[in-house]
């Protein structure tokens, strides 16, 4: 059985730990190979080869790191349906949710292609007499990024496209469950010419990310992963003097005013809530129904979501496994915790006929209905395919359980109202708001961040706060003496 190896010094790198774990399909329950599960030994190697690597890396030309990203771009676009293949094998994601992945990872990496603009300083002629500033921005060093199962292609390239345009050096730490697509993107870093020890992998579990947390030549984490964690790495990291982005969990909501379209609201809260088997943290979780609209929304939604087909990618299902047996059995739990606690089991997914086979993680997709705050399923950050409505009677009674929520990673509401959209997305305390859009990613050259606990730091990822978190300032205030006030002689043509 083959061992999924780490990266460093462009070339694979077996370890020294001895250690490993095995990476299974969540659509068959196999078994398909063994990740190497690095110790600290094999970390601080890895940094060492990013270290190493910097100062070259550093003082290459913008337009040398600018066409090596241009290459990358042009490999991934040409190839991104084999990355996906191996999202699908490893997540279990059907084919469509993993190429979407791949594609929203290429955007960030067409938007790192303008590093050269981006890093642009400012200059301030004569600010006092003969006396020049100007701004620059610096890369910080080697980085590190520490990345999570759920979008094993796409969360990395959150990342590294603008930290290395920037002219910083990566040691990406990608999830245990799914670690193929980092050692690819590697080899294809390594085809587009990057230099080596410039984007480094090492395979791992909390050994791996503590090992990272505590080397002092790491000057920078990113991470995404559960609020917990990443309080904890932000904590860890910071304590150890390093910039930290570090995003965490969601618990987000989609508010339908009366006045909707309740087709649309519906078709939304089921691509929103079950794509990807409501793995990710944009996942609409909780809609809530304003007024009298309750049954009939509950009736569309769960009308459409009866028609998903849950099962491997292979045979076109719609929607497909969660990424172990152990989190299957995690979510199913909260539909129990659900239903004794008095929520409507309008359509249960723990009895789902798939197409695929019977030792796969599945899930179907499910709808609660008369959800109350108090209950579990809507306090905790599920993570699967459940979609809680809770009734309210008015806007205002729906935006105060918005903002109470202890989560504000992303939001929405439907409404044909454009007086009530602005007011929601000035009054909502949320980082990422959609108006009549369930799922409001940004594109690439704005920032994706949440609010409270759904991001620990200052910056969120890509955009301007990507290129400001890889980068650090400086201002050089200069004065020249001119040849003429007795300077040396520089040739410079004089009227005598």
């Amino acid at each position: 059985m083959d061992t999924i190896a780490h990266w460093l010094d462009g070339k694979p790198f077996d370890g020294t730990s001895g250690h490993s774990a095995p990476v299974t399909n969540p659509a068959t329950g196999v078994v398909t190979g063994r990740v190497a599960l690095a110790d600290a030994a094999d970390v601080e190697t890895a940094v060492a080869a990013a270290a190493d690597a910097f100062p070259a890396w550093r003082d290459t030309s913008l337009a040398g790191r600018t066409q090596i990203l241009f290459r990358f771009r042009e490999l991934l676009n040409d190839r991104k349906e084999e990355l996906a293949a191996l999202v699908t094998a490893e997540h279990g994601k059907v084919a469509s949710d993993a190429l979407g992945e791949v594609t929203r990872g290429l955007e960030v990496v067409e938007f790192a292609c303008g590093i050269p603009h981006l890093l642009k300083g400012g200059y301030t002629e004569n600010a006092s007499t003969r006396v020049d500033i100007f701004s620059i921005r610096q890369p910080l060093g080697p980085v590190a990024i520490i990345s999570p199962f759920n979008f094993p292609a796409m969360v990395p390239m959150w990342f590294f496209p603008l930290a290395i345009a920037a002219g910083n050096t990566v040691v990406l730490k990608p999830s245990e469950k799914d670690p193929s697509s980092s050692l690819w993107l590697a080899r294809l870093w390594h085809e587009a010419g990057l230099p080596a020890g410039v984007f480094n992998v090492v395979q791992g579990d909390k050994v791996a990310v503590d090992a990272l947390l505590d080397s002092a030549a790491i000057k920078a984490v990113s991470f995404v992963g559960s609020t917990p964690v990443a309080r904890y790495v932000y904590e860890r990291g910071t304590a150890n003097g390093k910039r930290v982005q570090a995003l965490g969990g969601a618990k987000n909501h989609m508010l339908v005013l009366p006045d909707a379209d309740l087709d649309l609201a519906a078709d939304a809260a089921v691509n929103a809530g079950f794509g990807s088997a409501g793995e990710r943290c944009m996942a609409i979780s909780v809609v809530l129904a304003v007024g009298p609209i309750g049954d009939e929304l509950v009736s569309k939604i769960a009308e459409r979501a009866a028609t998903i087909t849950t099962g491997d990618s292979v045979r076109g299902a719609d929607m497909g496994p969660l990424v172990t047996r152990e989190h299957r059995d995690r979510v199913a739990g909260y539909l129990e915790a659900g239903e004794s606690d008095g929520a409507t089991v309008v359509l249960d997914g723990r009895g789902v006929r798939v197409d695929g086979s019977d030792d796969g993680f599945w899930l179907g997709p499910t709808v609660l209905d008369h959800v109350d705050p108090g209950m579990s399923v809507y306090t905790d950050e599920i993570f699967g395919p459940v979609l809680s409505v809770v009734r309210v009677d008015s806007y205002d009674e729906g935006l105060a359980l918005i903002n109470a929520n202890p989560y504000g990673n992303g939001t929405a509401i439907f409404t044909n109202d454009g007086g009530a959209a602005r007011r929601f997305h000035h009054e909502v305390e949320v980082g990422m708001v959609g108006i009549n859009v369930p799922i409001p990613v940004p594109m690439a050259y704005y920032s994706f961040g949440g609010w409270k606990n759904s991001l620990f730091g200052d910056a969120h990822a890509h955009g301007t706060d990507g290129v400001a978190f890889f980068t650090r300032g400086k201002a050089v205030t200069a004065r020249w003496l001119d040849p003429s006030h007795g300077g040396l002689e520089l040739g410079f043509p004089r009227n005598t």
